[in-house]
């Protein structure tokens, strides 16, 4: 089994091309164009993707995936049309090979890998041509792997201990974080702090513990602008190094409606972690690839992604310890953007001067045209 921390080296193109069939995919996972570059390198083992989420039914539980394995690299979307999501790269144990075993042994018997030689193989011509074709409405329709996600991951049940077991075994994490992990869904099912009414002496006391020690709120908190009305939206202009504030859990719930979400984006649990900290801008997102249709989209409202700031899988329910390490989206109106001056005094007392003014503000009382649910979906 491959463990988080283990250097591996990928094998080379021609030898991973040979595992392939003609759309490019081993056993329903595809190997995308950018992976390529990789071919011949050696990398430590971000985390085993034993299991991952599923994004594309709808039903946002999770998925096995046996042999699977993240290294830190994210797809840059030059082979889809310019899609700015950044997910995180899926690899086989066929592409792998360990590094350092003083017996030689391989993440993948060698006889393994070898009876895919007698497979017609594949040409990195069709890795490319598999990325995209045309719809029957003659649209531009991508194939990666996030959206041929279920072909090549099988249905997880929450219950089924071996998942916790390999997450344990393999180092995506600690004994510590398995038990604060089952101790707050203990609590958000077992008090039914997920109850809108029967909930709120719950989540009360969730609250009032939670100050004490100094943790985080109840994550999962909705606004009250009600659905249909619009929701606030503030421009800031935001792009890759700029310096910002994630503005409190309470101002954000005050931009969200009753469903959770600012201009159909939803403030999802995983992001409650990160409030009050201060971050910079990644990148800014207005061109994304749905996992759903495959169609490219294009968001009527920016969003940005920070860096160091990805799903953690804390509160995710039925997805708890997911490796995938999903990109967390902002609105602009979640973030302030603040000076390095600020940022340095923000770790000492706190200061009454004030932040460096935005360059650009400009609110608007305009109701998005669609209502797109994009980011982490609230399911528990």
């Amino acid at each position: 089994m491959t463990r988080a921390g283990d250097w591996v080296e990928v094998r080379s193109k021609e030898e991973i091309l040979r595992t392939l069939d003609k759309n490019g995919q081993l056993e329903g996972l595809p190997f995308m164009p950018q992976m390529l570059q990789y071919c011949g390198q050696r990398f430590q083992v971000y985390k085993s993707a034993h299991k991952t989420c599923d994004t594309v039914s709808g039903h946002y539980v999770g998925r096995r995936l046996p042999g699977g394995v993240h290294l830190a690299h994210r797809c840059d979307g030059k082979a889809y049309g310019g899609c700015q999501a950044g997910c995180l790269i899926f690899w086989r144990e066929a592409w792998l090979k360990r590094v350092g075993d003083a017996d030689g042994k391989q993440l993948v018997a060698e006889s393994s890998l070898a009876r895919t030689h007698d497979q017609v193989g594949c040409t990195e011509e069709d890795v490319w041509n598999a990325t995209e074709h045309q719809s029957p409405a003659q649209e531009a329709q991508y194939s990666c792997q996030a959206t041929q996600l279920l072909n090549y991951t099988a249905p997880l049940k929450w219950w089924d201990a071996r998942q916790y077991l390999e997450t344990y075994s393999s180092g995506n994490a600690s004994l510590r974080e398995l038990l604060r992990g089952f101790v707050y869904l203990t609590y958000y099912y077992g008090t039914l702090a997920y109850h809108e009414k029967l909930g709120r002496p719950s989540r009360w006391l969730y609250d009032r513990f939670q100050v004490v020690r100094g943790g985080i709120p109840f994550p999962r908190r909705k606004g009250n602008i009600p659905v249909g009305q619009m929701t606030p939206r503030r421009d800031l202009d935001l792009r890759a190094g700029d310096l910002v504030r994630v503005r409190s859990y309470e101002d954000i719930l005050a931009t969200l409606d009753t469903r959770g979400s600012n201009r159909g984006l939803s403030f999802d649990a995983e992001l409650v972690p990160y409030c009050g900290k201060t971050y910079r801008v990644k990148t800014r997102v207005e061109n994304f690839i749905d996992e759903k249709t495959g169609k490219m989209r294009r968001l009527q409202t920016p969003a940005v992604i920070l860096e160091g700031v990805d799903c953690k899988s804390l509160y995710s329910g039925q997805r708890m310890f997911c490796p995938r390490s999903i990109h967390l989206w902002w609105r602009e109106i979640w973030l302030e953007r603040i000076s390095v001056h600020d940022a340095a005094r923000q770790d000492g007392a706190k200061t009454n001067a004030p932040r460096q003014s935005p360059r650009k503000t400009v609110t608007t009382l305009r109701a998005p045209k669609r209502n797109i649910q994009l980011g982490i979906d609230r399911a528990g």
